[in-house]
């Protein structure tokens, strides 16, 4: 039998509602009866990602600066969406193509997850492209510089446990994925 019980939310206010980060802060009530009156959750938009393998066993990867640490990473092509203007499926092939200039003959869904559910709210939807071919150059947002990396399958292990591939999303995905190919 499940004893655990979920938090009561007594208040909650948005204290930060920018296009770029919303911050929501909520009084809740714990099953113990304490109270914390300021438990921040990020509210984030779900992403879509995608683990793109072309004819030749290789898997695309963008290397893009990340401001928040001050880093270069390796990382599969994603973006945000928002469900209620377009499928993940859809975001997942708009980002690879966008990112990369790459679309996939083959596309299937390998997972959803869950980013970091004690202060976040979004989910990555996780998708495998085989087959995929160069169909014109990227169109980037903005705030991306991209560098588009091929990396042959058999090399990807190493890669991650070198530390050269570390976010956590990609590493997940890598991981799902691989398992789905002939590996």
């Amino acid at each position: 039998m499940n004893t655990l019980k979920k938090w009561k939310i007594l208040k909650s206010k948005m204290v930060l509602d920018n296009p770029w980060c919303q911050v929501r802060q909520d009084e809740i009530e714990l099953p113990n009866g304490k109270i914390i009156d300021d438990y921040f959750v990020s509210i984030k938009p779900d992403v879509a990602m995608i683990l793109p393998i072309t004819n030749n066993r290789e898997i695309i990867f963008v290397r893009q600066y990340r401001h928040a640490v001050g880093e270069f990473f390796l990382e599969l092509p994603a973006g945000n969406f928002d469900p209620t203007q377009e499928t993940a499926e859809v975001a997942a092939i708009r980002e690879l193509r966008e990112e990369t200039g790459y679309i996939p003959q083959e596309f299937r869904k390998i997972g959803t997850l869950y980013d970091k559910p004690s202060k976040d709210t979004n989910q990555i939807h996780l998708f495998l492209a085989e087959n995929v071919s160069k169909v014109g150059e990227q169109q980037l947002d903005i705030t991306e510089e991209i560098e588009v990396v091929f990396i042959p399958v058999e090399s990807v292990l190493n890669k991650i446990i070198q530390g050269e591939i570390s976010i956590a999303g990609t590493v997940a995905a890598l991981f799902l994925g691989l398992n789905f190919i002939n590996y």
